[in-house]
């Protein structure tokens, strides 16, 4: 091994640290927020009007993903991600996927996506615009963003937001970007698709 290249993997051994040192102050940083308190709100699934307070099913804790729709790729790649590991993020809180689409298109894209999660409508509600993921003067989308917001309900009822987050490329939350840093030529210019070819073709 030459010396060049045990100088790299030191360094790149001593940020990696710092890099963990960083996302742990992050942590910490979060838990010190106050908690921020939430109205009931009133969504949709297929069944019809259901209440945030409902999402929570017997426990405490959601993580409620804030998805821009059927016409986002990346929102869809997020997505299939937590579709894949869905299993082991409800066995530590609720989990659900709200999107401004309507509950019937919200419905049909999850079957043609294999999604297990559950999946709520906030259209033609304030929900995401005051969670902070829509902005009115942005023209992408109707100023739609992706992100999660972490709620508790507290014994009395009461909910309340106690961590928020705003998903992009090479986020914390998707592998995939991670794994293609790792190539030679990174991503390179790619952009999720919401199909591929198939090897065979």
């Amino acid at each position: 091994m030459s010396e060049t290249r045990l100088e790299l993997e030191r360094e790149i051994a001593s940020t990696l640290e710092e890099l963990d040192k960083t996302r742990r102050k992050l942590v910490a940083l979060r838990r010190r927020l106050p908690p921020e308190p939430v109205g009931d709100y009133e969504l949709r699934d297929a069944d019809g009007p259901v209440r945030l307070s409902e999402l929570f099913g017997d426990g405490e804790d959601l993580i409620l993903v804030h998805n821009m729709g059927t016409g986002c790729s990346n929102c869809t790649m997020w997505a299939d991600e937590f579709n894949g590991v869905y299993q082991h993020l409800q066995s530590r809180a609720a989990f659900v996927v709200v999107s401004p689409d309507s509950p019937g298109a919200q419905q049909a894209f999850a079957r043609s996506r294999g999604w297990r999660f559950p999946m709520y409508s906030a259209e033609g509600t304030t929900f995401t615009e005051d969670m902070g993921f829509r902005w009115e003067e942005e023209a992408f989308l109707s100023g739609y963003q992706p992100g999660v917001s972490v709620f508790r309900k507290n014994a009395d009822g009461r909910i309340v937001r106690v961590a928020k987050d705003s998903f992009g490329p090479g986020d914390l939350y998707c592998g995939v970007w991670h794994l293609f840093d790792l190539l030679p030529d990174g991503p390179d210019g790619w952009d999720p698709l919401f199909d591929y070819p198939s090897a065979d073709r």
